[in-house]
This record gives structure tokens, sequence and C-alpha cells, in this order.
């Protein structure tokens, strides 16, 4: 796979880094001549030009590529970039990130962005699911089809404790991706169990979000007993 990071600081060199490990092809933009440091990856290929210019990109092929990652410190030129990626390269997977939350609702796919990452919001996600059970915790937006990663770590009152996945009834635009047990992580078959304590993480549409939660964390009671 061949993947253009536009934005060559601590953020992209470190993305671009994990992706040669991972045997990927990556090309490094910037503009700023001290942002090219070739010695610190380097397995990249490098370009100093401004990614927001169509004959840089021309440049660097983005229509060769499989993912463009618009990763500076400048959500105006991630947006840019995202937008001209998209729209003037056909590049399948676009990735943006956001740097300042006031932001984040720009980051859609009417800026050709299919996923965008802000930092702020994941960080407080993190926490958030380090800390809750019961509840419903955003932790990524893809802004295709409007759907989101979510977690929700399984309470013991949970009506779906010792469930069969099989057997549960998902809301609709909702799909069960992972089961982590542990130190364990499960592929979610239809013979598999809901246990308390697990932690269950799902794309849903965020239309589905409150129905998800409230199916998972609520223990019905039985009809004719009274709260």
């Amino acid at each position: 796979m061949r993947v253009a990071i536009a934005g060559a600081g601590a953020v992209g060199r470190s993305i671009a880094g994990e992706l040669l490990e991972n045997g990927h092809e990556v090309l490094l933009i910037d503009k700023t001549p001290g942002a090219i440091s070739v010695e610190q990856v380097p397995q990249a290929e490098w370009l100093l030009a401004d990614a927001c210019e169509i004959t840089s990109l021309d440049e660097a092929a983005l229509q060769r590529c499989n993912v463009v990652i618009a990763a500076t410190g400048d959500d105006k030129v991630n947006l840019v970039v995202s937008l001209l990626a998209k729209t003037e390269y056909a590049v399948p997977r676009v990735v943006a990130r956001v740097n300042h939350p006031k932001n984040e609702w720009l980051f859609n796919e009417s800026w050709g962005i299919d996923v965008a990452v802000s930092t702020p919001r994941l960080m407080s996600a993190l926490v958030e699911e380090a800390v809750s059970v019961g509840d419903l915790v955003r932790l990524l937006r893809f802004s295709q089809g409007d759907a989101n990663l979510v977690e929700l770590t399984l309470p013991p009152e949970s009506a779906l404790s010792g469930t069969r996945v099989g057997d549960v009834q998902w809301p609709e635009d909702t799909a069960l991706v992972t089961i982590i047990r542990g130190s364990r992580v499960l592929t979610p078959g239809p013979e598999d169990s809901l246990e308390p304590g697990d932690e269950l993480l799902f794309v849903a549409a965020q239309s589905r979000e409150e129905q998800l939660e409230e199916l998972l964390s609520v223990r019905r009671e039985p009809e004719g007993e009274s709260r």
C-alpha cells in the first residue's frame, strides 16, 4: 500500500515509522525545509513542497496513493489537502488530523475526509473508556456513512450477560466487531457469549447509539413487576 502523509512533524514522522514497519510505502510531504529530516525516517520518500498546491501533488503522484493522511498542525491545511486528494486524485481513503475540537464539525465527507482523528477527543474518550462501565464511549468517527467506533464495558446487571451473540437482536446499522476479555481479543461468533466485564467494540450509526446503550446496559424487569 502506498501512503502519502502531508506534514512531516512529530506526528507525521511517527505515523510514517509505523507504516514502514508494517511494510507499506510512505511519502512524507512538507513545505518547511527544517521539517525534512531524512535521517529520522530514512526508509520513507521525502518531498519538499506545499501539499496545498496542485503542482506539488502532481509531483507526489497522488493518484498512485491508496491513502492520504493530512497530518499537519494546521486544520485549514488538512482540509484543503483532504479535498484535493479526494476530488482531484480520487484517493480511495483520506484520513485527516483535527487539531482544534471546535473545527471537528468541518471534517466530513464534504471535504473529502473518510476518517477524522481528533487527538483531544480521542484522549478524553480513552479516559472515559478506562473508568466507565455500562456507558457508551465514542472512540472514533468515520465521516462517510455517519458511523462511529464505540465501546461499552458490559456491566454485571446487563440483561444480556450470559447471552449468545447470535441470540441478540442488535439495532440496525450496528456491528459488533471485537470483544476484549481480559488480555484476549475475540472475533465474535454466533456461539460466543457476552460476559460481565467484556469490552465490546461496535461500529454503529450515530442515530443508533442510544438504542445500543439501552440494549446493553439495562436489565429488564419481569412483566408485571413494578419499579
